[in-house]
């Protein structure tokens, strides 16, 4: 089954850079579709529930997103598609921290400048499969200087509501409950499939390794950890690895 990716870019030259990217990134058969505007966007991914929308085979997988587009602004977008079951990248040329923190905070799960050469941002897109966060060099160096500037940078980014991106996982958009802070589990109602990913998380297969072991697509397992992090209330695979084995689920 070929995966779908959204491109919103409003620059042809660049929407076609952006695929020539996305395709050399990934092995699986892709199937890309492009919009120049926030209003093409919203009509091709459809309605979006509030509660979430459930992952099928229409669902785009991927959601590349500009932040400048004739109609408006990418962040409005991401806010849109918070509980959409997508990974969510911004693609833009800004590097300031009027345009990284604020859509961050909007839901974006990675943050790519569109200046990098193409190998460094299919590098970065490949991240995906291996459960990390694609983020420019230049914007990776950035998130690390306001971790070192003490309270006051620690400050900074907990306001961003702890986004997916923070926690390494690179899968949600936004934080579950911590644990120890009494959250109820929801451990019961884990599928079968979900248990065997579970299983194979905690023993540190890689994402790609455990669609390779379970005959599945790397982005249907990335949907079931986002649910397992969903019913366990972690939102990293060692805090997942640690309650499996306190409970007995692995």
């Amino acid at each position: 089954m070929a995966i779908k990716v959204l491109i919103v870019e409003d620059n042809p030259v660049a929407r076609s850079f952006l695929c020539r990217v996305v395709r050399e990134s990934f092995s699986d058969a892709i199937v890309i579709t492009e919009a120049g505007d926030l209003e093409s966007a919203r009509r091709q991914v459809g309605p979006v529930d509030p509660k979430g929308n459930e992952a099928t085979a229409d669902t785009f997988k991927l959601v590349l997103v500009d932040l400048e587009l004739p109609d408006g602004n990418g962040m409005e977008l991401l806010t849109e598609l918070v509980r959409y079951p997508a990974t969510k990248i911004v693609t833009t040329l800004y590097s300031d921290d009027d345009h990284l923190f604020p859509a961050l905070q909007c839901g974006a799960d990675g943050y790519l400048l569109k200046e990098d050469r193409f190998e460094v941002l299919v590098e970065e897109l490949q991240k995906i499969v291996r459960g990390q966060p694609p983020l420019s060099p230049a914007i990776a160096r950035r998130l690390l200087s306001h971790f070192r500037q003490g309270p006051g940078g620690m400050g900074a980014l907990a306001g961003l509501g702890e986004p997916a991106l923070l926690n390494g996982s690179g899968f949600q958009s936004s934080r579950p409950l911590p644990l120890g802070r009494g959250a109820p589990l929801d451990h019961e109602r884990l599928t079968p499939r979900e248990s065997e990913v579970l299983t194979y998380l905690s023993k540190g297969f890689t994402i790609k390794e455990i669609a390779n072991l379970m005959g599945i697509k790397w982005f249907t397992v990335n949907d079931h950890i986002k649910s397992i992090y969903k019913k366990l209330n972690v939102s990293s695979r060692a805090e997942a690895a640690v309650l499996a084995s306190k409970h007995g689920l692995v």
